[in-house]
């Protein structure tokens, strides 16, 4: 699934990196609000070279970010994840692509306390 969403960065948050068993990662939330009637506040993840984008763009700088929205199980909880693979700046009311269309790919995610969540066994539960 992949989403468009519009708005102005209101915040970038801390940068955040470890080591998972597929190699150093490194991701960087930033919070986007929303251009609308009744503007809403997203946490939205950037990971990997996505973060070196997100560190060219200014705090109330509008941008049209396209995201994937993905939940996961864990212990009988869920978490959901709101993931930016193309993070565009708007310039003069036009759209400046920032960075490519290639979506961010990796399946393995890392928080603070060392726990790893891993979706790829769950490749086999599609309805197709």
């Amino acid at each position: 699934m992949a989403l468009e969403i519009n708005g102005k960065i209101i915040k970038i948050l801390p940068q955040q990196s470890g080591t998972g068993r597929n190699g150093v990662w490194k991701k960087q939330d930033f919070i986007l609000e929303t251009n609308e009637q009744f503007p809403k506040k997203i946490c939205i993840s950037s990971w990997g070279d996505k973060v070196n984008v997100l560190s060219q763009i200014n705090i109330n700088t509008n941008v049209k970010v396209s995201i994937n929205i993905e939940s996961r199980e864990y212990n009988e909880k869920w978490y959901t994840d709101v993931k930016a693979w193309k993070i565009e700046a708007e310039n003069n009311n036009n759209y400046i692509d920032s960075h490519t269309d290639t979506p961010f790919t990796d399946t393995t995610y890392d928080d603070i306390s060392g726990i790893s969540f891993s979706d790829e066994n769950n490749m086999d539960d599609l309805p197709f």
